[in-house]
């Protein structure tokens, strides 16, 4: 039987959360938004022992893809998004770089719709389009393990900015009762900034939306 552990890092300006998620059977591991330091994230990896055998992204904005080009080249893995963030990445306008002082883009090797289930570290991952923050904003839900890593969509009793490029809060209001909501109530919320939390948890207590 396989066991999943998530490990963690807060990296960037932003502290955005950049998750290990891997199988302590093999030590292959999964990268979700490496969003800055990647000399770091690298020394972390190799301290660890572990092997990446993908890059998952969230959505496209620089604080959650600044170190995905370094560990893509180091490891040789692809990197996965959803097929309507397409924009986002490739746009340095779009991604928020340009605000930040640089200019960045980024693509995918693997791009991804609705609904898909991808299969890494031998787990099940169900990609839910969750528009609202960003166009194409996507959640992953690791179905065995019961763990859903967010982005910034939903976050502990709140939810991502609507005020970027492509952001809407009736989408994302939507996007989480309708995708988020129907999970069970035990699934653990892995953010993309923030503290954990649990689909139960959201449902009684987020302002934003609470059902």
């Amino acid at each position: 039987m396989y066991d999943l552990k998530c490990d963690s890092m807060i990296v960037g300006e932003v502290q955005t959360n950049c998750y290990f998620v891997y199988n302590a059977n093999t030590s292959e591991c999964v990268i979700i938004d490496p969003g800055a330091q990647a000399q770091a994230l690298y020394e972390y990896i190799e301290e660890k022992g572990l092997k990446p055998v993908a890059i998952l992204l969230t959505h496209g904005h620089f604080d959650h893809i600044g170190a995905v080009t370094m560990l893509r080249n180091k490891y040789g893995i692809k990197i996965y998004a959803a097929r309507a963030e397409r924009e986002t990445l490739e746009s340095p306008d779009m991604n928020l770089s340009v605000q930040f002082g640089a200019s960045m883009i980024m693509e995918a090797d693997e791009w991804l719709e609705d609904g898909q289930e991808i299969e890494l570290i031998e787990e099940k991952i169900r990609c839910l389009l969750t528009p609202g923050h960003t166009e194409g904003g996507m959640c992953f839900y690791f179905v065995g393990s019961g763990m859903l890593f967010s982005g910034d969509t939903l976050f502990e009793q709140s939810v991502g900015r609507t005020d970027f490029p492509g952001g809407s809060m009736s989408q994302i209001v939507q996007s989480i009762r309708t995708k988020l909501f129907v999970l069970p109530d035990h699934t653990k919320v892995y953010p993309g900034h923030g503290m954990m939390t649990s689909i139960g948890s959201e449902k009684m207590l987020n302002p934003y939306a609470a059902i």
